[in-house]
């Protein structure tokens, strides 16, 4: 491939993620075209068996960059990193086509276990500024990792992460992150499951308060007494209204994922 066809394929590609560029020769101003080109070589050296010289090219990579990328990671078509400044790429990573990272992401290790440690991003991943991916973890299809999320379990496709640690959820209106690059809207699975919370206690109360009010006037039946006051139980007059809800799953904007195996690809 001619250098000019790869610049203008490149612009493409830069192009769908970041409306910021206008012309081919904004490519050269990408940190990320930079280290790419860096990487490509590294990688072709580490795959030589010249470690010390992939090695080298990578560190020069880094500091012009800021983007430090192993040149033993392996790294699929339409790879785009906006800003890039401390994004991180593991030894052992494996990343699909069309994969997104914001500035600051790591894809890293979590200790000094040998071997696959590092993880495997499957085709039009994205992760959000600041997030890390840990271990030697699979991030599936299409899914999307939330900014400042840490991941430390495997991701199914078409799902998204987010918090400390990291909580897998399945958003129901499923979208390409290619397509979007929406790193606002994401689901808050802890402030849903909060209110959740509320309505149940809300509608707990309010039984009590009919339970009571009953009771109240068994005693008065049996006492012979009738009592004029009001019974109450609680001043705030939202508790005394008897809204009755059923808590279902698929009240929620998302469904949460448990623990999931994937197929030996990418």
């Amino acid at each position: 491939m001619g250098w000019y066809k790869e610049l203008k394929e490149t612009y493409q590609v830069y192009k769908e993620r970041d409306p910021a560029i206008r012309t081919y020769w904004d490519v050269l101003l990408y940190p990320c075209y930079t280290a790419m080109r860096y990487h490509r070589k590294a990688h072709r050296l580490w795959m030589e068996g010249k470690h010390f010289r992939a090695r080298l090219l990578s560190q020069i990579a880094v500091r012009r960059t800021g983007i430090e990328i192993h040149p033993g990671a392996t790294i699929g078509k339409g790879f785009f990193i906006d800003h890039g400044t401390g994004v991180v790429i593991g030894e052992t990573c494996e990343i699909g086509d069309n994969v997104t990272l914001y500035q600051g992401v790591t894809l890293g290790g979590t200790g000094k276990e040998q071997g696959k440690r590092h993880p495997t991003l499957e085709d039009g991943v994205m992760v959000s500024a600041g997030a890390k991916v840990l271990g030697s973890i699979r991030i599936g299809a299409n899914s999307k990792i939330g900014a400042g999320s840490v991941v430390l379990k495997p991701v199914p496709p078409n799902c998204t992460v987010v918090g400390v640690p990291g909580r897998v959820v399945r958003m129901k209106n499923q979208v390409i992150p290619r397509d979007t690059i929406d790193q606002t809207n994401l689901p808050d699975p802890i402030l849903q499951d909060l209110k959740l919370l509320q309505r149940a206690n809300n509608e707990l109360i309010n039984r009590m308060i009919s339970v009571e009010s009953e009771l109240s006037r068994m005693r008065q039946e049996k006492d012979g007494k009738q009592d004029k006051q009001n019974d109450r139980l609680c001043e705030s007059s939202y508790l005394r209204e008897k809204t009755h809800y059923e808590l279902k799953p698929e009240e929620r904007d998302y469904e949460e994922v448990g623990d999931c195996v994937f197929a030996d690809y990418i």
